[in-house]
Formats: structure tokens, C-alpha cells, sequence
């Protein structure tokens, strides 16, 4: 049992605008009414990280083996390090959005395995689906973080992982070949966590060499563990459509045609992705895509 006195705060003054809420939601954590939890297994070990805003500043609060580590990583988190006013463009609905959404960052989270399980549990399924798969994955191969955050649990352990036999993963709904590609990267969890210290370009190449890692795998991972603004999802089933009528109108469009689109923004693709998914979806046609039924698989 851990101690649920805090170990550590910290608070950070604010320069320019920082929208938290808009920051936090892409990164994995909970919101609750005292703040925005997070935890991670952090190579000082175990840690929970609360963030709330107070009128000094964005406050973080630690508990656990690891609450150094994620205090330090604070400001790299809540998106202090990103600057938004970086990012310049006269498209006219792009600049618009930028404009109105300045507060919107990009935060970092240094934790390259824990985001490659939630982009490996999402892999060629629905949205339903991949919450349900990352749900399975934290109940079955987890423990409770430290600290007093009722009901928070680690990020799944790689031991675990990569020594399950698959029947526990069917349980589950995760079939064989998501399983697989889990136990895989789990069994070199170490090395892929150590990504965190090199350039997103190098990440990713390290993180390519894994079979049934591809590109929206690796752009899912390190647009979160490394705050990587020009990730872009290439094979995302939605993505393409939104760039595209976002961009020129057309209901339909490629990866191909996605990517045409988004080169002039370089490098902060995935800043202007985040910007137009703001404005929804592109018009559906023909039926919704059901969640498979994995038992034939």
C-alpha cells in the first residue's frame, strides 16, 4: 500500500493562454471536479499526478515512488512547452480556428509504452471498441496507483503482458494479432520507454522496426509521448474524410489527398488536425461500421 500524502507540488505561473481542459483531453488521464489524474510507471517507480488550475498558476500534486519524475515533467504535460504562436497560416480557416484556440496546446507525456498500448488497443476497430480493449488491458494487467485518486490504476504492466497466455486477451476482445503485436513491444518495454530522450523522427523509426507497428500506430503513439505536433494518423478511417471536406469541401477524400493537403502546414500537421477536428466529422454515407464479434477470430 502506498502513502496518500502528497510528495511533491509544484506550481507553474502561465505565459500567454493555456486552455488545460483542451490540452489534457487527448492524453490518457481522468477528470475529475478536484483536477485532471494521471499516473505512469516511471523509472523512479510508481507515480499518480494531479493537475489543477489555481489563480497562482497550474498546480501539480505527486504521490508515489515516481512523483519526482512526473513533477518534473509538469510543464512538459500541460503544454507550457509547446508554443501555439510558433504556428503561423493564412488559410483562412485554419488561421481562424488558430486564432480562437490559442490556448489549445500540445502537451507531452514522455511515456512512449504506455501510449503505444492505447494505440495498439485501437488498432482497425471502432471507437466502442477501443475503450473497451483499453479498459480490458488496465483491469486485467494493472494494480491501483498511488495515492488518494479512488479507483486509478497504472498503466498496464509489460511483465504481465508479455507473459499472458492469449486466451486472457480474447476475454477481453482483443484477437489474436492486436494480442500479439502487445506481448511483442511489451517483452522490449524498457528500450521503447527509453524513446522518449530522442528526436520524434528517430522514435519512430525505432518504433517501425516493431511488425504491426505502422504509421498511424506511431503517429497515435508520439503525438502524446512526445508532444510530436507534426504526427498525422495516416489509415485513420475518419481522418482522411475530415481533412479533406474541412479543407475543401468534398465529402470524401485519401490519405493520399489528406497528406497533399496538410504538407504546406509542416511542421505542425498535427496542431491543424486537432484545429479541424473541432469542426466534426465529414458527412456520413452508407451504414455505420458494428464492432466485430471476436470469437471468430
Amino acid at each position: 500500500m502506498y502513502n496518500n500524502r502528497v510528495v511533491l507540488e509544484r506550481v507553474l505561473p502561465i505565459e500567454g493562454k493555456l486552455d488545460l481542459r483542451a490540452t489534457l483531453r487527448p492524453l490518457h488521464g481522468v477528470f475529475r471536479s478536484d483536477g485532471w489524474w494521471f499516473t505512469d510507471r516511471t523509472s523512479a517507480g510508481p507515480a499518480t499526478l494531479r493537475v489543477a488550475r489555481g489563480s497562482d498558476g497550474v498546480r501539480g500534486s505527486g504521490w508515489g515512488p515516481g512523483a519526482e519524475v512526473l513533477i518534473e515533467r509538469l510543464a512538459a504535460i500541460v503544454g507550457l512547452e509547446d508554443d501555439p504562436a510558433a504556428f503561423q497560416t493564412d488559410h483562412p480557416v485554419v488561421a481562424a480556428l488558430h486564432r480562437r484556440n490559442m490556448g489549445a496546446r500540445i502537451g507531452r507525456t514522455g511515456r512512449v509504452f504506455a501510449e503505444l498500448v492505447a494505440a495498439i488497443a485501437a488498432q482497425k476497430v471502432t471507437a466502442a471498441e477501443a475503450h473497451r480493449a483499453l479498459r480490458g488491458l488496465y483491469r486485467s494487467f494493472s494494480e491501483p496507483a498511488p495515492g488518494p485518486g479512488d479507483g486509478l490504476l497504472l498503466p498496464p504492466d509489460p511483465e504481465r503482458i508479455s507473459s499472458a497466455p492469449y486466451w486472457s486477451f480474447h476475454e477481453i476482445h482483443l484477437e489474436q494479432r492486436r494480442a500479439d503485436v502487445l506481448r511483442r513491444v511489451a517483452s522490449d518495454a524498457g528500450k521503447i520507454d527509453d524513446l522518449w530522450s530522442v528526436a520524434p523522427e528517430t522514435a519512430a523509426a525505432r518504433l517501425a522496426a516493431y511488425p504491426g507497428i505502422g504509421e498511424w500506430t506511431i503517429a497515435e503513439t508520439l503525438v502524446r509521448s512526445h508532444g510530436d505536433a507534426d504526427a498525422v494518423s495516416v489509415g485513420d478511417f475518419h481522418l482522411k474524410n475530415s481533412v479533406v471536406y474541412h479543407l475543401t469541401g468534398r465529402p470524401r477524400g485519401t490519405d493520399e489527398e489528406m497528406l497533399e493537403l496538410l504538407e504546406g502546414f509542416r511542421p505542425h500537421r498535427a496542431r491543424v488536425v486537432r484545429l479541424l477536428h473541432q469542426l466534426g466529422h465529414a458527412p456520413k454515407f452508407g451504414p455505420r461500421t458494428t464492432p466485430r464479434n471476436i470469437t471468430r477470430y
